[in-house]
């Protein structure tokens, strides 16, 4: 420092040819002294992880199967969207247990109530907290599962990584859990059609070895009513009554079955997702890959685009009567480039088979010994037709999401008319929001 200052009041300052007392006194360079104290060892801090979904659409679930509740805080969520319990009730009203014959037969309401984030009917842009509780709980029919672990159950996995677990249903691995992302999925489905008329649906497309022929549905005329028509929700009725006899006969014998969901996005904004690690397809399939008993994800064509050769699978571009880009095909389900086109979205998701109900399975306890167990409790002998809700919410979180992220990078500045589109071409109308 000391080098400094006189290597400054030797050389003229902004022109003068010497500087005085006063001068130096006004730009004289002062020393700064830091001080650096012994370092102490802190103790080892571990931030919980698994929890939370989202950047901009914050999501974080809580509660247990057999606790005294559950939910999810959403933050991120606009202000003066109109938002009630209503709005949310309908979904979790899908999703709940106890529907049909060939759901759990466990009795919830899964009623909910907003606890902060809504003012006066409105979204205050503050964190929004939605709590159900549990009402209809069997901890005694566990009892079994505190001595031995389920096979293709969590139980074993919990032990494995915490030396702990809650018995009760399964715990944070209980499907249960999923009322924590319907209910901000219907707050997202709410912002996404209110700011770019986006619809999205999930109807069940296939029960263990009944397949829904694709042809079988028009996805342009698709309606909710017509997936809800029926306890299976398939959209068509000859073979959702094949689809409901499948999981009767499996049902009376104790067992379970799997399916496909399969899910579309119509009028999704253009534009969505970023290269590379974060493209469209990659955020749907851990989104929904993350539900429980879900094993398989597919987007457009997904494996079977692999029986084609290029020329057969590529979607050629047009131009529509409106001088609007589009593909004649839809293989890629309406993303190229890990980036949404514009076309419809479609993808699929595999659930497994969840649980067994007397019938003895080989397993082992938790101190090392085998046996056989008769798994008790209440379970869903075919968990597809209360997965619907549950996939249409995923795909909500990561569109609204994705929308959030691509309104703050690429809508700072006018767009690029020649290439580019605005992104709620349906617009928002000034009765849709609270303003």
């Amino acid at each position: 420092m000391a080098s400094s200052s006189s290597s400054l009041a030797s050389k003229p300052f902004f022109g003068a040819s010497k500087l005085d007392d006063s001068c130096l006194r006004k730009f004289s360079i002062s020393t700064v002294q830091i001080s650096f104290l012994p370092r102490t060892p802190k103790k080892l801090q571990i931030h919980a992880a698994g929890s939370t979904f989202g950047t901009h659409f914050r999501v974080t679930t809580f509660g247990e199967s057999h606790g005294g509740g559950v939910g999810c805080i959403v933050d991120g969520c606009p202000p003066r969207i109109p938002l009630s319990e209503d709005d949310l009730q309908f979904d979790l009203d899908r999703r709940r247990p106890g529907q049909s014959r060939i759901t759990t037969p466990r009795k919830e309401t899964d009623t909910c109530r907003i606890s902060s984030g809504v003012y006066e009917g409105v979204t205050t842009g503050t964190p929004i907290h939605v709590f159900v509780p549990n009402t209809d709980q069997r901890g005694h029919d566990y009892k079994e599962m505190s001595i031995a672990y389920r096979p293709s159950h969590a139980d074993a996995t919990y032990d494995m990584k915490y030396g702990v677990r809650a018995v009760k249903g399964g715990g944070r691995s209980s499907a249960r859990e999923t009322i924590g992302r319907v209910a901000p999925g219907a707050i997202a489905k709410k912002i996404l059609k209110q700011f770019s008329g986006t619809e999205i649906l999930a109807y069940v497309s296939q029960v263990h070895q009944v397949l829904l022929p694709e042809d079988r549905v028009d996805h342009e005329s698709l309606t909710l009513d017509q997936i809800e028509s029926n306890i299976v929700r398939c959209p068509d009725p000859e073979y959702a009554e094949k689809m409901i006899a499948a999981v009767d006969a499996i049902r009376v014998k104790g067992d379970s079955i799997g399916g496909v969901v399969t899910c579309i996005v119509r009028n999704a904004p253009c534009g969505l997702g970023s290269p590379v690690f974060d493209k469209l397809e990659a955020e749907f399939a851990k989104a929904l890959l993350s539900l429980p008993a879900s094993k398989g994800f597919e987007v457009g064509s997904g494996f079977a685009g692999t029986f084609l050769t290029g020329s057969e699978h590529n979607d050629e571009f047009y131009l529509d009567e409106h001088g609007k880009i589009r593909t004649r095909t839809n293989r890629s389900g309406g993303i190229q480039g890990g980036i949404s086109n514009g076309e419809i979205i479609k993808m699929r998701v595999a659930f497994k088979p969840t649980a067994t109900i007397s019938k003895k399975q080989n397993t082992v306890t938790r101190d090392r010994k085998e046996i056989e167990l008769i798994a008790r409790g209440r379970h869903d002998p075919c968990v597809v037709p209360r997965a619907v809700p549950m996939v249409e919410a995923m795909v909500a979180l990561v569109l609204v999401d994705q929308l959030m992220a691509h309104h703050a990078q690429c809508g700072l500045f006018p767009i690029n008319p020649m290439l580019q589109e605005p992104l709620n071409e349906a617009s928002i109308e000034p009765d849709n929001m609270a303003l």
